[in-house]
């Protein structure tokens, strides 16, 4: 070997040495979870060169430290628009209120109307519907925006929307859209629609937070009608020719004065990606109630918001007297979400999850599958849905209160992804979700603490070993 070779070998050593101890001592800092620090400080000191730098793009958080400099939280005051429940009235004694209270930072408002669409046609007909008949604003946000028939039919309204002079503003992920060709920022910037991508992915720098997305599902139009859920926009949610329909999904149009914040958290959103501040409802925007609902939208994600939502659901959990339902497609919940879990079956709480029976990521399926005993042991009733795959994410607790949105019960959800949800008190609204919690058990089978005891060990293993993983999931 070239002597001058050597040298150069030995500086580069050290420095990537020192970059290891650096990557490791990074993840014992700032990994909120021991099992997640141990696993990042194996990765950084066991595998030479390539450890650290899949730390990097993969486990630091930096998100939070950027919109801080950024500005992109402004002051979340209860000057919000809406009546603001009143500490005397019936609905503040709930401890639903006075959980989030302490969290959200955001005030629950009522006079809200809250519609629900229990499937994509429905859904993609009424979000349609608002943004031809917009005169002001559009706001979208969507995680997965396809550009097939239904993605299609969005731009062409949206063109159609910006030409007659409203300001329409798209925000897509940047993995996101990646789940089909042509991407959608393309389509959007040939029908002239001013569009973002959030956290678009970059070869050269490379994207060093490609791990966080942004997961949010949001339509405001003129600020008084917003649309959320679970939903995406593709396809995948509309019959086909033979009445089927590949993804089954819920979704929910809300005006009244809680539109106001789900405006502010798309202008925040946007920001974000592109340091440029939207029109938005402010304290002096007149907003008429709609309805009878009390509701609060619940920002989380890798920044500020870090683990509020997570914590508001164990906390409702935990709130609950008679009943628990929870809907979800994905079920990889944090320790201190089991806990709250088992605590609520043994008050006597009825306690009922429904899950996929098969749903699109099979591994998911392995690693919740691991895990079941740990509710099933405690009485806690698990059930699986028949085909198609359900995706929608609903918790409904006795009977009054309900949270809808875009959040899963899985580590990505809680912990990597942005996402937004909606606390609804209203006990028609309840028992409309109850009900179809109900009808979906009725045609489900429930899972025995014995079939997950009997699985063969072969099984047993491949299940382990996925859900050993469940932190990067």
């Amino acid at each position: 070997m070239n002597n001058w070779l050597q040298p150069l070998i030995a500086i580069g050593a050290t420095a990537w040495g020192i970059f290891a101890i650096w990557a490791a001592g990074h993840a014992l800092l700032y990994k909120r979870e021991p099992r997640s620090a141990l696993g990042w400080l194996t990765v950084c000191l066991l595998m030479p060169y390539v450890g650290p730098l899949i730390y990097v793009l993969f486990g630091i958080n930096r998100v939070g430290r950027h919109a801080n400099r950024a500005g992109r939280f402004p002051a979340r005051t209860p000057a919000i628009p809406g009546q603001r429940i009143e500490p005397e009235s019936s609905a503040a004694s709930s401890p639903f209120i006075r959980i989030a209270d302490r969290v959200a930072h955001r005030p629950m408002v009522g006079g809200n109307r809250i519609d629900t669409y229990f499937g994509g046609q429905d859904a993609y007909a009424g979000m349609l519907n608002a943004i031809r008949h917009a005169e002001r604003r559009i706001y979208l946000a969507s995680y997965i925006f396809r550009t097939d028939k239904t993605g299609k039919q969005f731009v062409e309204v949206l063109h159609d929307a910006a030409e007659r002079g409203v300001d329409v503003r798209v925000l897509v992920d940047g993995v996101g859209e990646l789940y089909s060709l042509p991407h959608v920022s393309g389509l959007l910037a040939r029908a002239g629609v001013h569009h973002a991508r959030f956290i678009p992915l970059r070869p050269i720098p490379p994207s060093l937070h490609m791990n966080l997305r942004n997961h949010r599902k949001l339509l405001i139009v003129d600020g008084k009608t917003g649309f959320t859920g679970g939903m995406n926009i593709g396809d995948q949610h509309i019959p086909d020719q033979r009445g089927r329909t590949p993804v089954v999904d819920t979704h929910f149009r809300l005006t009244g004065p809680v539109v106001a914040q789900l405006e502010l958290a798309f202008a925040e959103d946007w920001h974000f990606a592109t340091g440029q501040h939207v029109p938005a409802s402010t304290a002096e925007t007149p907003v008429d109630a709609t309805g009878p609902a009390a509701c609060r939208v619940i920002t989380d994600g890798p920044d500020d918001d870090l683990g509020k939502l997570a914590l508001v659901i164990q906390a409702s959990i935990s709130a609950a007297r008679r009943s628990v339902r929870i809907m979800t497609p994905y079920f990889l919940p944090t320790t201190e979400l089991i806990a709250a879990i088992k605590s609520a079956a043994l008050r006597g709480v009825l306690v009922d999850i429904i899950l996929p029976a098969k749903s699109n990521l099979r591994y998911v399926d392995w690693a919740t599958r691991n895990l079941l005993w740990e509710v099933l042991k405690w009485d806690v009733s698990v059930y699986y849905q028949p085909p198609p795959f359900v995706h929608s994410k609903l918790l409904v607790i006795d009977n009054q209160y309900v949270q809808i949105g875009s959040a899963n019960l899985d580590p990505r959800s809680l912990r990597l992804n942005f996402e937004i949800a909606v606390e609804v008190l209203d006990k028609d609204f309840a028992r409309q979700l109850t009900n179809h919690c109900n009808e979906i058990i009725d045609r489900s089978r429930r899972v025995t603490l014995q079939e997950v005891d009997d699985r063969s060990y072969p099984i047993r293993f491949r299940d382990s070993i996925a859900w050993l993983f469940m932190p990067y999931l």
